[in-house]
């Protein structure tokens, strides 16, 4: 059976850093001519935090296995995949080179079950360069986190 292409865009921000955080990601579908976008924020985080969650909540939302082309204008969530520092940081015990405990394991082991679920590809993408799905991405991330910072 043929999968779904879907290509994911994804967004992170945090201000100040760290402190109120938000995410956007924005879902597309062409086979099946569909978009969707996604966003939602926490009161304490930080960039990277934000970054992962964006990508976490972007595969969740995927209801069967897809082949995923996820665009992402954060270098540490592309390269923990694509430099395989995620494969070394789980047989160092989630430890780095330099034997210090991984930052955001929590997010890291929810990222690599949800991947198991479909074939993700990962794809930098400049940010703030006028890619028109990552900038969108960045103005629901940063919506998303203006919107709970006047609630609070």
């Amino acid at each position: 059976m043929l999968k779904t292409s879907v290509t994911i865009y994804t967004d992170g921000a945090c201000s100040p850093n760290p402190g109120i955080g938000g995410w956007g990601a924005v879902l597309i579908s062409k086979g099946h001519n569909l978009r969707t976008e996604l966003s939602g924020s926490e009161v304490d985080s930080t960039n990277n935090r934000m970054e992962m969650t964006a990508a976490i909540k972007a595969l969740e939302a995927l209801k069967k296995s897809c082949v995923v082309k996820l665009y992402t204008d954060s270098s540490y969530l592309k390269n923990a995949f694509e430099k395989n520092w995620l494969n070394n940081w789980q047989n160092n015990g989630w430890k780095s080179k330099a034997r210090k405990p991984v930052a955001n394991k929590d997010l890291w082991l929810c990222l690599l079950e949800v991947s198991k679920k479909h074939e993700v590809s990962w794809h930098w993408v400049k940010g703030h360069s006028g890619d028109e799905e990552n900038d969108r991405c960045d103005e629901l991330a940063v919506q998303a986190r203006k919107d709970l910072a006047k609630s609070i």
